[in-house]
């Protein structure tokens, strides 16, 4: 089944496109679209059954999700563009990358890791989309929300926590089961990473307990044009932890691949008005 993605469009110039967390919604990057949209065309696109857009009939599947996002870049008039996913939304990058590899002209990748799921996590996540068939979104803001933000974010942005809070208590228990499924059945992108043509930026916070430093070292490792960046102070979402620290490196990165390559018009898109 087709699903079309809901996604938010702003800026001109190179376009960023951003893949959010589990269990959020592209409302997650409102500081990038303010901060980077600036200087580049910003599209965030809703992955499927979250925020605005429709879940669909389809088996779990991180793969089905990249390709929701192939057809964004053909709905919005897009050639290439550099993909950026944090957490879930970098399975969905990677995907998309073995997938659709003509889209991508640069690569971030953020608080995710491309190894698959070991068994006891697999196992978690298959217990938790139980839980969310009957409807209750309790499971994600017990057992998912804690893991999301770190210690410094806790004790010191309480905005921020409560922003991410409300986020995962708006997300739609059956998009959640679905997703947590497609992301235990999600097989391991190391071979992905090791056969990408394109710059890839690796990104982690320095408290993240979900995506580790060494698994995104290894990750950056595998890429053969890559570089590794360590988010002081913030948690598993990085990009809402500390906006400007990743919007400086995102917008650096993006700078740069498109001063090597200058774009064409049919890159870029429809005109920006």
């Amino acid at each position: 089944m087709t699903v079309q993605l809901y996604a938010r469009d702003v800026g001109s110039g190179t376009p960023l496109v951003l893949l959010h967390a589990f269990p959020l919604s592209s409302a997650m990057w409102l500081e990038q679209r303010q901060g980077l949209a600036g200087r580049f065309r910003v599209i965030t696109p809703d992955l499927r059954g979250f925020g605005g857009s429709l879940l669909g009939a389809d088996e779990p599947s991180i793969d089905a999700m990249a390709d929701d996002v192939a057809r964004v870049f053909r709905d919005q008039g897009v050639r290439r563009a550099v993909v950026g996913g944090l957490s879930m939304g970098g399975y969905v990058a990677m995907a998309l990358c073995r997938r659709h590899p003509g889209l991508v002209r640069g690569l971030v990748l953020a608080a995710t890791r491309a190894a698959a799921d070991t068994d006891a996590v697999r196992a978690g996540r298959l217990r938790q989309a139980e839980a969310l068939d009957g409807g209750d979104v309790r499971v994600l803001v017990d057992e998912v929300l804690p893991g999301l933000v770190g210690p410094t974010t806790m004790r010191q942005r309480a905005l921020v926590y409560g922003r991410v809070r409300g986020l995962v208590q708006a997300t739609p228990p059956r998009a959640a089961a679905w997703a947590q499924r497609a992301m235990a059945a999600r097989p391991d992108s190391f071979a992905t990473l090791r056969e990408l043509r394109v710059p890839t930026l690796v990104m982690v916070g320095d408290e993240d307990a979900l995506a580790t430093e060494d698994e995104a070292r290894a990750m950056a490792d595998a890429a053969p044009d890559s570089e590794l960046l360590v988010i002081p102070r913030a948690g598993h979402l990085c990009a809402v932890e500390q906006p400007d620290l990743f919007n400086q490196a995102v917008a650096e990165f993006t700078a740069a691949l498109a001063r090597t390559a200058r774009e064409s018009p049919d890159e870029a898109g429809r005109p920006r008005g």
